[in-house]
């Protein structure tokens, strides 16, 4: 039997940024484990996939034009990494424009699927 390629927690990252850019709730979806975490300071902390999509679902039922840029996306051991980002959208209940920066280390299991992301707003 052939072994496992290892994780590339860098590429995994990027498509899962990815995904996120194109609004792709589906694929979104399908990075995240069941049990998954999610904390930030913008959101609080949410546990579980269907809590976590309904948390991205209102975040961009609000602010539908975000645009979103890594400066920055390394590994941090073999199944995690960390990304710089900063992003700017506009409030559609407000009008009112957001930007925000912060780092995020997402935590992956041996499958490639999420099981943690961590958001700290700088």
């Amino acid at each position: 039997m052939a072994a496992k390629p290892p994780l590339d927690p860098v590429a995994l990252v990027r498509r899962f940024h990815a995904a996120i850019s194109a609004l792709d709730f589906a694929a979104i979806e399908a990075f995240f484990t069941e049990g998954a975490t999610y904390s930030s300071g913008k959101i609080g902390g949410v546990e579980g996939r269907t809590d976590i999509m309904a948390a991205f679902r209102r975040y961009f039922a609000e602010y539908p034009d975000q645009i979103a840029e890594d400066s920055l996306i390394e590994p941090l051991s073999t199944v995690a990494a960390r990304s710089i980002w900063r992003l700017t959208a506009t409030s559609t209940l407000t009008g009112k424009r957001l930007r925000r920066q912060g780092e995020e280390v997402v935590t992956f299991n041996q499958e490639g699927r999420i099981v943690s992301v961590d958001v700290t707003d700088r």
